[in-house]
């Protein structure tokens, strides 16, 4: 793959270190950018998805299919879609029914009106593997879930998740990460809201940090080579996305291949447009979301 020109940013932290990088050594999991429409408008939304954003666009079938079908030549082990709200997008169902014929599937979705409309189609998918859903619930409480989507989100939420639990879909969620929370017990008043609406108490929870919306420029610590070398191992390393995992957008038109989920309001992480290609390309820990990576051990993978 030709070095694609990128700024001096890219390759060096301000003290002018080498810069931190991540080598992929296998496509795992493949992600789909369903594009940043949402029913919601959220304002601390990672992506600034809301009703009318325009900033990424939606796949059709025929956009999305090349690439599931050269990730099966790749050895990929899972897809998996973000958006935005996947159950926006026209083509969503005849998008899950392929590629689980293939391969495990994961969702992220509000779990609220459009999943809601979309959950018969859902259910008369014929698959030979799981499609899996992980719902947001920002907090076990619901005034503050609320607070941050809108009146009633909670509560939808919740049906969202029950209704997909009793068909048989794997369920899980996600929630936000407070700096100064006692995570346990929040784990521990999770437990409780399952129990209270019929689902497992075990159902996984996948904490994030507040990424910040696009463009956001916070001030954390840089991550140069020696970091990476010194803090991580070579496990850990192997453990980040971008060592095992792509995401496909859709922008102005054109179908483009991304480093992972995280990195898409930044285009020196655009990889082109082939799949194979990118892999190939060395994964600069220049994006502030990159430190989340590097310090907690943030991922947007259920693998």
């Amino acid at each position: 793959m030709a070095e694609l020109q990128r700024s001096d940013a890219w390759h060096f932290t301000p003290n002018g270190d080498p810069r931190g990088y991540i080598r992929a050594h296998a496509l795992k999991e493949l992600w789909f950018h369903t594009g940043t429409r949402c029913n919601l408008s959220c304002d601390f939304c990672l992506e600034g998805s809301s009703p009318s954003d325009k900033r990424l666009q939606s796949p059709k079938f025929g956009e999305v299919k090349p690439y599931l079908d050269e990730a099966l030549t790749l050895g990929v082990e899972q897809f998996s879609f973000t958006g935005g709200e996947p159950m926006l997008v026209k083509d969503i169902v005849d998008i899950l029914a392929y590629a689980s014929q293939y391969k495990p599937c994961l969702v992220l979705t509000n779990g609220t009106e459009p999943l809601l409309k979309r959950f018969e189609a859902l259910k008369e998918i014929q698959s030979k593997h799981p499609i899996s859903f992980r719902i947001s619930l920002d907090s076990p409480n619901p005034q503050l879930h609320n607070q941050g989507r809108g009146a009633g989100q909670f509560e939808q939420a919740l049906i969202g998740l029950r209704k997909l639990h009793q068909a048989g879909f794997p369920v899980s969620i996600a929630r936000h990460m407070k700096t100064d929370e006692d995570s346990d017990e929040v784990t521990q008043q999770f437990h409780q809201v399952f129990s209270l609406n019929g689902l497992p108490e075990d159902t996984n929870i996948v904490a994030f940090p507040d990424f910040l919306p696009p463009g956001s420029l916070p001030d954390v610590p840089h991550i140069s080579e020696h970091c990476m070398t010194h803090y991580q191992t070579e496990e850990q390393r192997r453990s980040f996305m971008c060592a095992s995992s792509r995401m496909i957008i859709k922008k102005e038109g054109q179908m483009r291949v991304y480093a992972c989920t995280l990195v898409d309001d930044d285009e020196e992480y655009d990889l082109g447009n082939q799949l194979n290609e990118s892999l190939e390309a060395s994964i600069s820990m220049k994006h502030h979301r990159c430190y989340s990576c590097f310090a907690l051990g943030a991922s947007c993978s259920e693998r």
